[in-house]
């Protein structure tokens, strides 16, 4: 990937959007499979898997663990053996930079782990993510967590002795991820493990990892009360095929299934499935975007997202409390709709990589526009687009990916830039080539 300057200019659209749009494979889903795979007996290969920091932060982990795990970016493979060495050392350091997937998921890995020391730190930011609901249910489960900062939160200590089973309670609502990491590795414990959910949780991706779960040989989950999940610990983690393929990335995708409303034209995503043909709950993305006006059209070899300039794009409410982590490519979006866009159930989204609602509410009254924040919501109402301002990123792929598209509407009419990306490289996190790409169709539309 080339290196990208510290401020971005963003050429616009000065054609329609025209081509073809290949998207990486999906984060959630390459750490989730990274995680089972290393809890096989046998080999296993990922195909089509997202080569992020994220996921390379998660891979690098698993082989302090004594866990194999050899990467050819080039194939989009990722191959995991040797996983009856793993935890033989006796110990590891872990570090997991800003990814929560493999702070939450390595967390609970080492929880069940036989024996052994093991230290996991983050960056700063990192230390302030939410982590006190998964601690206290590996606790309850027999697990010695030593909180070595703040109570609650990274850095940890973990004193590995394996999980006990039995009952158990945890409060997700911050973030699902919690959930997940509890259930994914709940198998191993000495006794089937019964969960109580205190308050409520982002169902989609959890669904995700119980279904991604029965695919590497789980018995299904079940649901024996409204907020009540049996985990079985009879079965050993297995992939009778020996290769899984990644979905591409659902929330990737948002922002090159948009990019018609922003440019106009029609792109196609390939082996994209639509809302509820995959296991990413971010698919739900496809719906708003019909609301709004955008033809998606599912195909054989895809998705495809079609919009004219001439058609009506109407502002509206939605919650995104299920598919959050595209709530921003919307909110980027919203001052070229006609009327006031609510985007709802989002407060949780103040805790990620930073606090995405008040840092999307700052840039968008950077480019004038109307915007009442509250603490689950956003309402913003268009007015005109002011041109020369630099986004600030605040360090999170989201804010530059979405305004980024935004970025390549042509406001003035010259093809000239009128919006910079700060920062544009902490896309690296989940979507290294992300700018690359969007260049390459931009080129791509004019040379049609």
């Amino acid at each position: 990937m080339s290196t990208l300057p510290a401020v971005l200019p963003i050429t616009p659209f000065t054609r329609p959007a025209r081509g073809v749009a290949v998207v990486p494979g999906s984060k959630s889903l390459t750490n989730r499979a990274l995680l089972l795979a290393a809890l096989c007996d046998a080999p296993v290969t990922l195909t089509g898997a997202l080569f992020s920091e994220d996921t390379e932060l998660m891979a690098e982990a698993l082989r302090r663990l004594g866990v194999t795990v050899a990467a050819d970016a080039a194939a989009g493979t990722l191959d995991i053996s040797g996983q009856a060495q793993a935890f033989a050392s006796g110990g590891a350091d872990l570090f997991v930079g800003l990814a929560g997937t493999a702070a939450r998921f390595l967390t609970a890995l080492c929880a069940a782990a036989p024996r052994g020391v093991y230290r996991l730190d983050g960056v700063p930011q990192m230390r302030k993510r939410p982590m006190q609901g998964l601690i206290a249910a590996l606790r309850q489960l027999g697990a010695e967590i030593r909180c070595t900062g703040e109570e609650g939160f990274f850095p940890l200590e973990i004193h590995a002795r394996g999980l006990r089973g039995g009952a158990v309670r945890i409060d997700a609502r911050e973030s699902s991820q919690l959930l997940s990491a509890l259930l994914m590795v709940a198998p191993l414990a000495a006794a089937p493990v019964e969960v109580t959910l205190e308050g409520g949780v982002r169902w989609p991706f959890v669904q995700m990892t119980a279904r991604l779960m029965e695919q590497f040989g789980q018995e299904p989950i079940v649901r024996v009360g409204p907020d009540v999940l049996r985990v079985d610990n009879s079965r050993r983690y297995a992939l009778p095929a020996g290769a899984y393929a990644i979905e591409p990335d659902a929330t990737a995708a948002s922002y090159f299934l948009a990019l018609p409303l922003a440019a106009g034209g029609q792109l196609r995503l390939p082996a994209l499935r639509g809302p509820g043909g995959g296991l990413q709950g971010d698919t739900q993305f496809v719906e708003v975007l019909r609301a709004v006006g955008v033809t998606v059209t599912e195909t054989a070899q895809g998705l495809e997202a079609q919009f004219s300039h001439g058609v009506m794009a109407r502002g509206g409410a939605w919650s995104f409390n299920a598919f959050s982590d595209t709530f921003l490519t919307l909110a980027a979006l919203a001052p070229l709709l006609d009327g006031p866009t609510r985007i709802s159930g989002i407060a949780h989204t103040r805790k990620q990589e930073t606090d995405r609602v008040a840092g999307m509410a700052r840039e968008l009254r950077r480019l004038g526009q109307d915007v009442v924040e509250e603490e689950d919501a956003l309402t913003i109402t268009p007015r005109p687009l002011t041109a020369g301002v630099e986004i600030e990123t605040y360090g999170d792929h989201r804010f530059a990916m979405s305004f980024g598209i935004l970025g390549c509407r042509d406001l003035r009419g010259d093809g000239q830039p009128w919006l910079a990306i700060r920062n544009p490289g902490c896309c690296a996190k989940t979507f290294p080539h992300f700018f690359e790409l969007l260049e390459t169709v931009r080129q791509n539309s004019v040379s049609a």
